[in-house]
């Protein structure tokens, strides 16, 4: 009796589709009817028609398959963005309704703010009475200069009263002077870090109020107050943070033990936080297998026995050094 293939996605190779791969690039072709049972190969493009021979598969270069599933991926998310952006401006004209003369309305913990010095002038208040932490998306560095003028007036009075500044950039800022400029003028704890792709401008304060954009030009922004919409948004913030690379290069090459990986990081402080293998595979977009891969994969390279001594041994080890200190 044939074993179902179990379900799973193109971002895991099972066993036995690792083991029919294998062979094909050993023997550079295997037979059709082989891979019938096994779609993921088909599915993550590791396998193609042999043009000559139907009834063969010829392996495809991992490197090749893997650029396409990226590029798929990326276009989808970018085909995600195009919706989001769509979508506020299919909902501007509606929002402008509902706003009375003050320019702003509350609906259970949301007020709409129309005008940039409206905004600013939101976002100043909120953080004027705030010695704790603010955390920024930045996407752009296409920001009105009045903006950056005050947004690194009030930042450097948070940083002067003790309070701390998380920022997400895409990877593309790395090396725009705007921004590197940024953060040669401001003083105290502030520290950026960068990804491929980060979500929208996002500002949160305290982890208690939100500001996101409510339209394509930026005229129009949603001051949240509502404590669940704000923790997703925190939440999200912190899971992005957790995957970023450091913008300064000393910062980069600050892991002090070699062969772990960012990944592997970022499950040793959930591992830490004394969370189980389940929540760590749904925190880290991946499943639960994986999971258990990784961790064993630290646990060997840490020389532990046990899930009580692993946790032991990574806040020892040094690996979240800096990381401890984001959250």
């Amino acid at each position: 009796m044939t074993v179902p293939h179990p379900p799973h996605g193109v971002e895991e190779l099972c066993e036995a589709g690792l083991e029919l791969y294998t062979r094909a690039l050993r023997e550079e072709q295997v037979a059709a009817d082989e891979a019938e049972s096994l779609p993921c190969l088909i599915e993550a493009g590791l396998l193609q028609p042999d043009l000559e021979d139907v009834r063969r598969l010829r392996p495809v270069p991992p490197a090749v398959a893997l650029s396409r599933l990226q590029r798929t991926a990326d276009d989808d998310i970018a085909e995600r963005r195009r919706q989001s952006t769509r979508l506020a401006e299919s909902f501007e004209p509606l929002l402008t309704l509902v706003m009375p003369d003050n320019g702003s309305t509350d609906t259970s913990g949301i007020h709409l703010l129309s005008g940039l010095d409206r905004i600013n002038s939101a976002i100043s208040a909120a953080m004027a009475a705030v010695s704790g932490e603010l955390l920024t998306v930045q996407p752009s560095p296409n920001r009105h200069p009045r903006t950056v003028s005050v947004a690194l007036d009030r930042d450097q009075a948070l940083l002067d009263r003790g309070g701390r500044i998380r920022t997400l950039y895409q990877h593309t800022q790395r090396h725009i002077p705007e921004t590197l400029a940024r953060y040669e003028q401001l003083r105290g704890d502030v520290e950026a870090r960068t990804l491929d792709e980060v979500t929208d401008r996002l500002i949160l304060i305290d982890r208690k109020v939100a500001f996101v954009p409510a339209g394509k030009d930026r005229t129009l922004a949603l001051e949240v107050r509502n404590p669940a919409l704000v923790s997703y948004f925190t939440t999200t913030f912190d899971r992005l943070w957790r995957l970023a690379t450091p913008m300064h290069p000393q910062a980069v090459h600050h892991t002090p033990l070699s062969g772990v990986t960012p990944r592997q990081r970022a499950i040793a402080a959930l591992l830490v936080e004394g969370h189980t293998d389940a929540v760590i595979a749904d925190r880290l977009g991946m499943n639960i297998r994986t999971a258990r891969v990784h961790i064993a994969k630290l646990a060997t390279t840490l020389g532990s026995d046990s899930r009580a001594q692993l946790g032991y041994l990574i806040a020892r080890s040094g690996i979240l050094d800096g990381e401890g200190k984001d959250r």
